[in-house]
């Protein structure tokens, strides 16, 4: 880590994850998990967002500043917070049914003026942010978790606006991994990270790249928030001036870790019956 510590915001998506066979309930979201994972890699972390005026949304609340992160940006909305329901089949996520809740929103004059704040704020397509990319870019780094999403079109328009520009390639042929790695540096991104589940992960930025394996987890228990670990920890070290092999090996070992516990990060509630879904441990 740099002297002068490094700052990251999580923009966008949150979600409770009720997870069905256990009857508990989970904070999460690509965004909010980020914010976590980089407070815990070191980072001034801060999460800008929308939650819903209910049980859920204080729980994210909660959670949040639990970890230290910063939620002066958080705004409380009239409706449901977003939730999900997950189940499991041999400790990969399964998910059951999704609501969006107040999570979709648009950020305002305040929320951007945090951003010029921060050395990146980071994105998840799930956050239905796409349209605001170019402001948000406008005023800092910017790390977009594409998922699994990998349409070349919607690629060459994100991409230029990318500092970290992620993609979820565990169901992708190395040859796959290339192209879409390749056509993202093309289209501008500086950094490209491909993570792979069990096959580990490629960093780029263009003129060389880097490849890490996986770390083994001591259980696998549960493997969601484990690309959001991988995320974070990049995107710190990165920031940071952390040689590539180095930042590599210690997303690794945070993503492990995040698979041998229930929920992205903890701080879950027991608030429903446990049910038998179809779809269980």
């Amino acid at each position: 880590m740099t002297p002068s510590r490094v700052r990251v915001a999580g923009v966008g998506d949150n979600v409770v994850d009720r997870y069905e066979a256990l009857g508990t309930t989970f904070p999460g979201g690509n965004c909010v998990n980020v914010a976590v994972f980089a407070a815990r890699a070191g980072a001034a972390a801060a999460y800008v967002g929308a939650v819903g005026q209910d049980a859920d949304g204080l729980l994210i609340r909660d959670a949040l500043v639990a970890e230290g992160v910063d939620v002066s940006r958080l705004r409380v909305a009239g409706g449901p917070t977003a939730h999900c329901r997950i189940g499991h089949r041999g400790g990969d996520r399964v998910f059951l049914g999704s609501k969006l809740g107040v999570s979709v929103f648009d950020p305002d004059p305040a929320d951007l003026d945090l951003l010029s704040t921060v050395d990146a704020a980071h994105v998840g397509h799930s956050s239905r942010l796409d349209r605001h990319l170019p402001e948000i870019a406008g005023r800092t780094r910017l790390s977009y978790d594409f998922a699994v999403h990998q349409d070349p079109q919607h690629i060459r328009v994100i991409a230029p606006h990318c500092y970290l520009a992620t993609f979820s390639g565990g169901h992708l042929a190395a040859a796959g991994v290339d192209a879409v790695r390749r056509l993202a540096v093309a289209s501008g991104a500086q950094w490209v990270l491909v993570t792979r589940g069990a096959a580990g992960a490629v960093l780029s930025n263009g003129s060389a790249e880097w490849h890490c394996p996986a770390s083994p987890a001591a259980s696998v228990v549960d493997t969601l928030g484990a690309g959001d670990a991988f995320i974070a920890r990049t995107l710190v070290g990165l920031l940071a001036g952390e040689a590539p092999d180095h930042l590599l090996a210690a997303a690794a070992s945070d993503a492990a870790a995040v698979c041998t516990i229930h929920g992205a990060f903890g701080h879950g509630r027991a608030d429903h019956p446990v049910l038998s879904p179809s779809v269980t441990q």
